[in-house]
């Protein structure tokens, strides 16, 4: 048995290995985000609009089934970081967008 620190854990009132209450927390602290459908989305997916969306700022309106390559998480579960071709900063909500 390894010689480790055991650290109180007050959600389940029970003495744990600090590496084990370390992972647990940094599980907790991770964002899930979801497209339209429920698809998980990670760093680096491809997605496609499911509707029209008028870009604020740019003048243009990007037309459903525009693919969106290389997206980025923001740490919000209902925002996605990506570029595309003539839009600095175009920050999309999840809910208008489908895993490809």
């Amino acid at each position: 048995m390894p010689d480790e620190d055991y650290v109180y854990d007050e959600d389940t009132g029970e003495w744990l290995p600090a590496s084990e209450l370390a992972a647990k927390k940094a599980a907790a602290d991770k964002v899930e985000v979801r497209d339209a459908v429920g698809n998980l989305l990670a760093d680096g997916d491809q997605v496609t609009l499911i509707k029209d969306l008028t870009v604020k700022g740019a003048g243009q309106t990007l037309k459903q089934g525009t693919l969106i390559k290389s997206i980025r998480l923001t740490g919000d579960p209902q925002e996605i970081d990506c570029k595309y071709e003539g839009i600095k900063g175009l920050v999309l909500r999840a809910e208008f967008v489908r895993k490809r």
